[in-house]
């Protein structure tokens, strides 16, 4: 909808916050995108209570939400209130985002043992039965897609070995390991899909994050581990990361996740601050206890 912000109104309305919500259904993004802009726009609106919107304001809540957010918590929030301003026709309210450098590895204990993890989701669903589950896993972690993805793994494309997958409007073929094929077209045939989905619910509906989450904290409480620690979402870092380390190649990696910018791949590819440390230990460059090394042994240069 285009429209004059400054001559309508001088208040952020619930109308005003209504007619955005439909425009960005018509611009298709996905209903999770469309609540959480929306979440955040009523999270600038209450801070505003009625006020008339200026800049300064938007700078305050900036400023007052670093006391409570993360830096990436707030650059979201700032970007959903700031194509709210686009839409209103009105780019000077728009404010930038903080600046944050890139992490090069994981906190401690983050992101170091998804690979065991994994295995022992993978033997306790076989070993409690859930042979679904076992695949669902096995599916996710093998063609690193998406659980909203789940749905393009059909008994057709089992039949082919390939996915066609389509999200927001990009549409990416995910080829199926032979083995993922074989044990998926069993399945198939043990269950009598022969057609449509092979994970949905009984009333042939996709199984969302809940389904799935619910199904994976009942293996964590089985298989001992701590549910904080896991989601589905851990399966797709794993073959990122098992991916990268064997072929070094971002922009390879970035098409199989299906993801735009190369800057959200690098986030699946951090090592851990354990492996960081290592290899700096290994360049020796700490000399406090060993001998001296000889004049020609470093060779110390400009370095800009």
């Amino acid at each position: 909808m285009q429209r004059n912000y400054v001559e309508e109104t001088a208040v952020i309305t619930e109308e005003l916050i209504a007619e955005y919500k439909s425009y960005l259904y018509k611009e298709e993004k996905s209903r999770n995108t469309v609540s959480k802009y929306i979440r955040d726009i009523r999270a600038f609106s209450a801070f505003m209570d009625g006020g008339l919107v200026r800049k300064e304001n938007i700078l305050a809540w900036k400023e007052k939400l670093q006391a409570t957010h993360s830096p990436a918590s707030i650059n979201s929030m700032l970007a959903a209130v700031n194509g709210f301003f686009d839409w209103l026709q009105l780019p000077e309210l728009k404010v930038k985002p903080l600046k944050i450098q890139r992490e090069t590895f994981f906190k401690a204990g983050e992101g170091t043992d998804t690979d065991r993890i994994f295995y022992g989701w993978w033997k306790t669903a076989e070993r409690e039965h859930r042979h679904r589950l076992a695949l669902l896993l096995q599916t996710i972690c093998s063609t690193g897609i998406r659980v909203s993805e789940l749905k393009y793994i059909t008994a057709e494309a089992v039949k082919t070995g390939r996915a066609a997958v389509d999200c927001k409007g990009k549409t990416r073929i995910v080829l199926l390991p032979s083995e993922l094929v074989r044990v998926l077209g069993r399945y198939c045939s043990s269950q009598g899909i022969g057609k449509g989905m092979i994970f949905c619910t009984k009333n042939g509906k996709p199984l969302d994050r809940s389904n799935i989450w619910k199904e994976m904290k009942y293996l964590c409480e089985r298989a001992k581990v701590e549910p904080d620690k896991v989601f589905p979402h851990n399966l797709r870092h794993l073959f990122a990361k098992v991916y990268y380390e064997m072929e070094k190649d971002l922009s390879k990696l970035a098409d199989l996740l299906g993801h735009a910018n190369v800057a959200t791949t690098r986030i699946y590819t951090m090592e851990s601050g354990v492996k960081h440390v290592r290899q700096l230990e290994r360049m020796g460059l700490v000399f406090a206890g060993k001998q001296k090394p000889h004049n020609d042994d470093y060779v110390v240069t400009n370095i800009t």
